[in-house]
């Protein structure tokens, strides 16, 4: 009788639980140190965040917002990283092929944090919006790091909004 109970559930259980981590959110880990020193700010601890796909399934994002998306470079790699700039804006890169860029329909320029330690839109351009896959919401682990994300662009890289 147990071990039918137990079908049962996982019967049911798996396809709630894939439905939940495909619409809802996932747990991630954060590796490197492109977005220190909001994630990971000491090698030694490696961050865990809250990834909503809830917050961007009409494509909705924000300035300041930080973001997960599938890598420009790398199919295969989900990247994080800060959201500066929305279709429209133009934005002063840092070291990308042309000074200023004029962000265009659907696309919007991202950035980690840790300038010169990041591949992002200065090294790849602007991004289009279908590859941003998640929000980052908090960072769940480790307790002592708990702590919402706020969105908020550094003093430096606010863009010129078209």
């Amino acid at each position: 009788m147990w071990l039918k109970s137990v079908g049962k559930s996982i019967i049911f259980g798996v396809p709630i639980g894939v439905t939940f981590l495909d619409t809802v959110g996932y747990v991630a880990r954060v590796e490197g140190i492109s977005m220190q020193p909001v994630l990971n700010p000491e090698s030694i601890n490696t961050d865990y965040v809250f990834l909503s796909r809830w917050a961007v399934r009409d494509h909705d994002v924000r300035r300041g917002e930080v973001i997960s998306l599938v890598s420009p470079k790398d199919p295969n790699q989900k990247i994080i990283k800060r959201v500066v700039g929305l279709q429209g804006d133009i934005v002063s890169t840092l070291g990308y092929k042309n000074q200023y860029v004029k962000i265009p329909e659907g696309h919007c320029w991202v950035e980690g944090d840790h300038t010169g330690h990041t591949l992002d839109s200065n090294t790849f351009g602007p991004i289009s919006l279908g590859l941003v896959n998640a929000k980052a919401l908090c960072i769940i682990w480790p307790p002592s790091r708990w702590q919402s994300l706020e969105a908020k662009l550094p003093k430096n890289r606010h863009p010129k909004v078209g």
